[in-house]
């Protein structure tokens, strides 16, 4: 072995004892590596910076800005609502969550799909009362299953994909995973239904601040438009509908106040003072078409380039809000900024907004252009709360960024534009259309994530500059030939899956491909089964939080323990070798 190839080694072990100490964020960790292969010589400086440039980088980052556009439409979250009204048990509902996840993981990146599909399970779990835990870990791992099904469904596909490609001249195409991945799912999916049980069930996140302020009783101000659902159906109806969560504290028609008696009917025109909680609010009116009051003022005159947004704040002692109503105070007018929700602990408001009375220590939502909110909260003497999204008060743009979506997805598998293309376009599209606003876009990318992609790409690629790979596979090929031919693609399986826990599911697969591509060579296999059992290896972490970002989104929010992933996760993994070999060889022969 020569030196640049033992430094190459050296520098990827020093990297995966860094990601395994944890002392450095992965990112950081993805830097100090190449600075290390660039000291040492390994990367050349005109190389260093070529990971940035890659598609896999722009096929991540444009995925996650569509998986936001997505989210933010609810139209997911409508579907998944209909369906739990129908589904009751706990169970069911797991199967539900982990079947939808699972297969949105194959349209879009997985991680985007499984931060689409966490507030329905956060509602479900509010619903039970039951903690949100039963269904996120499941939920990640159906993710990173059904992540297995598609080119674009996860990074690792899209990796072996160019691997091939270079070996070959011929990428795997879309659906070239399908049938391996599509029978782990299903496997993968029974297991969780039952097996969920492994979990503890005293985990619980963290509360946020919201949830320490407890703050729910909001009320706001809507109309019922021409054409809304609400019309025509009577006020115990359109509770029902809407599962309780919200109230009609007072409704108001042709300018009187009428007590919203259980069977009066709403009609067109009606002013409804509703009550609940900020996200229980905005599914009501955007699922009911309902016009928020103050929505389609226009803002102060040179603020108009703006992003108007909401935002959370509490009336201190000292506000001129104290003992003043919003229509007295001419807020639009004279600050230009819209009260559209009010909450007020221990009471329950029924009066229209612009004549509510505020006090101290109201918690009020007010909407505006962003760069004038923080300004006009100092000028009315209220304090920010913590940040929490709030969609009350933002618009929806329905089944739009879902249809662009499917005329990029559309797009790939005709194999008229490149994947990175189809995405890119796709997320510039649904900016310009303000299907999600530039701000929102740039903050739902995982910035670390593609920095550590970009960081890690020539890092990895060492291996093969180097003639590292060739060793290894070489090692391998030894112990290879001494088994039988399933036995060489479950070893390639279980070293992918053995090293993304440390490595990261990108960052392993880039070590791994190439190693798979000349183990298979020198064995005289085909090296389609070792690339495809090379993906799914590294798209199956199960053991630990830290090995693929799915793990990670769902940490925090289930209030999961290191371990608790292994308890999970270890039989999991047992049950994709044993599935998961044989599906490989029978997908692509080895000869």
């Amino acid at each position: 072995m020569t030196l640049p190839q033992m430094l190459s080694i050296a520098t990827l072990a020093g990297m995966m004892a860094l990601f395994i100490w944890g002392r450095f964020r992965y990112d950081v960790t993805a830097i100090l590596a190449l600075l290390a292969a660039l000291a040492l010589g390994i990367v050349k400086p005109k190389e260093a910076f070529t990971g940035f440039s890659d598609d896999i980088v722009i096929i991540v980052g444009s995925a996650l800005v569509i998986s936001a556009a997505v989210q933010r439409s609810g139209v997911i979250e409508i579907a998944l609502a209909f369906v739990s009204k129908r589904v009751k048990r706990v169970r069911s509902q797991l199967l539900v969550l982990t079947a939808s996840v699972g297969i949105a993981s194959a349209l879009v990146k997985n991680v985007g799909a499984l931060a689409m599909l966490m507030p329905a399970a956060f509602q479900m779990a509010k619903k039970n009362d039951t903690s949100p835990s039963v269904f996120l870990m499941p939920m990640s791992f159906a993710s990173l299953l059904g992540g297995l099904m598609t080119l674009v469904g996860t990074s690792p596909n899209i990796i072996v994909s160019r691997v091939r490609e270079d070996m070959t001249g011929q990428p795997f195409g879309m659906f070239d995973y399908f049938p391996t991945g599509f029978g782990l799912l299903l496997v993968g999916l029974v297991f969780l239904r039952f097996a969920y049980r492994l979990l503890p069930r005293d985990r619980h996140a963290a509360p946020t601040m919201g949830e320490a302020l407890d703050i729910k009783g909001y009320v706001t101000e809507a109309s019922i438009p021409e054409g809304s659902s609400a019309a025509g159906e009577t006020v115990t109806a359109f509770v029902e509908r809407h599962d309780h969560e919200v109230t009609i504290t007072t409704l108001l028609r042709a300018g009187l106040r009428t007590p919203p008696l259980p069977d009066m009917v709403l009609q067109e025109g009606d002013t409804l003072i509703l009550g609940g909680d900020p996200d229980s609010l905005e599914r009501v009116i955007a699922r009911d078409k309902l016009q928020l009051e103050g929505q389609d003022r226009d803002v102060p005159e040179g603020s108009e380039k703006d992003q108007v947004g909401v935002i959370e704040a509490v009336i201190n002692a000292e506000s001129v809000l104290i003992g003043q109503t919003a229509g007295r105070l001419r807020l639009q007018q004279s600050y230009g900024v819209n009260l559209i929700a009010v909450s007020r602990a221990g009471q329950r408001l029924t009066k229209r907004l612009g004549e509510t009375m505020l006090s101290a220590g109201d918690v009020i939502v007010l909407q505006g252009p962003l760069g004038l909110l923080p300004e006009r909260l100092r000028d009315l003497g209220a304090l920010p709360l913590a940040e929490r999204s709030l969609r009350l008060g933002n618009s929806r743009r329905g089944w739009l960024p879902i249809l662009i979506l499917a005329v990029a997805m559309g797009a790939t598998a005709g194999g008229y534009v490149p994947v990175a293309v189809a995405f890119f376009a796709a997320a510039g599209l649904v900016m310009a259309t303000g299907a999600l606003p530039v701000r929102e876009a740039y903050e739902n990318v995982e910035w670390p994530i593609l920095i550590m992609l970009g960081a890690l790409i020539p890092v990895s690629d060492s291996l093969r500059t180097t003639g590292a790979s060739d060793v290894i596979a070489t090692w391998l090929a030894h112990l290879g030939a001494t088994l039988p031919p399933w036995g060489a693609v479950a070893l390639i399986l279980v070293a992918a899956m053995a090293v993304t826990p440390f490595l990261n599911n990108a960052a392993t697969v880039l070590v791994m491909a190439p190693i798979a591509a000349v183990f298979a060579h020198d064995l005289g296999y085909r090296p389609e089964a070792f690339l495809i059992a090379t993906a799914m290896g590294a798209g199956c972490d199960f053991l630990t939080p830290i090995g693929h970002q799915c793990n990670t989104l769902v940490f925090g929010p289930g209030g999961y323990q290191f371990g608790d992933y292994a308890r999970l996760g270890a039989p999991l993994s047992i049950l994709v070798v044993l599935v998961g070999t044989p599906l490989v060889i029978w997908t692509w022969p080895l000869h």
